[in-house]
């Protein structure tokens, strides 16, 4: 295996924009300037089974009170979950294709921690996880986001960025 080629595992929640695609860029640009072949593999999880109230609270939590009831009046459909992560991560890829990153992905389960240790453990080498959410009131504060879950779980540094931001989570 080549020591100047690695892997960034990339788990979002829903489609990069500019900023997203330029943070993700700018972590590893000083890398790919030396020579380093840095790779991107996006997740992005179906998330059919998201708890309803914790929707509700996240987005009361940053003072979206129309978003905060249209998620209760609306629910989510497992179908409309599953095309919403597709389209993110056709949204998420050619964001960062455009700056000029090699980025690869695919969709996951509800839970995207098995997948995210897939990726990890496929080579070549996975150096570390980037994940990128909306503030998330429950799970943050309780610690049970994906970021810190997988803090937990896995052998890499974790970065938890908010989407559209340069907030850390």
């Amino acid at each position: 295996m080549d020591p100047n080629t690695w892997t960034v595992v990339v788990l979002t929640e829903e489609a990069f924009g500019d900023v997203d695609a330029r943070n993700v860029a700018e972590l590893h640009a000083d890398a790919r300037a030396a020579g380093d072949d840095v790779r991107h593999v996006v997740l992005v999880p179906a998330d059919t089974q998201r708890s309803l109230l914790a929707g509700f609270l996240d987005h009361l939590s940053l003072g979206e009170l129309k978003e905060a009831f249209a998620e209760v009046r609306e629910g989510r459909h497992p179908d409309g979950a599953r095309a919403d992560a597709e389209t993110a991560l056709a949204a998420t890829l050619a964001a960062l294709r455009e700056l000029g990153l090699s980025a690869e992905g695919r969709t996951t389960d509800d839970d995207p921690l098995p997948a995210v240790r897939d990726a990890l453990s496929d080579g070549p080498d996975a150096r570390e996880l980037v994940v990128v959410t909306r503030p998330h009131a429950v799970e943050d504060t309780l610690h049970t986001d994906w970021a810190s879950r997988a803090r937990d779980e896995f052998g890499v540094p974790v970065l938890h960025v908010y989407a559209g931001t340069t907030r850390l989570g």
